[in-house]
């Protein structure tokens, strides 16, 4: 299945961060904070001006990002977990 955002929103996929063990101690899934970074995975047109005017985004697909913690809106795409957010939800692009 393709996914295509629509406007300004972005598919982004969180990067899982790597499971650190320290003293032997797991910490279950349920217990751990979502990641903040994510990898652009598709874009929309662009942001529609008052004028009607598309103006393109500042992201691209494979662009690392960061977002905030409960940003967006939570999709299963063929049993991956993506988040689908606004451009303007982006905190910053990591370069």
């Amino acid at each position: 299945m393709k996914v295509v955002p629509l406007y300004d929103r972005v598919l982004l996929k969180r990067i899982e961060e790597k499971e650190v063990k320290k003293g032997g101690i797991i910490i279950p899934d349920t217990a751990k904070e979502k990641p903040q970074e994510a990898e652009v995975m598709a874009v929309g047109e662009g942001r529609l001006s008052e004028d009607g005017k598309i103006i393109p985004l500042k992201v691209k697909v494979g662009d690392k990002v960061l977002i905030g913690k409960y940003s967006g809106t939570e999709i299963n795409i063929e049993g991956v977990e993506h988040v689908i957010v606004r451009e303007e939800e982006i905190l910053a692009k990591i370069e």
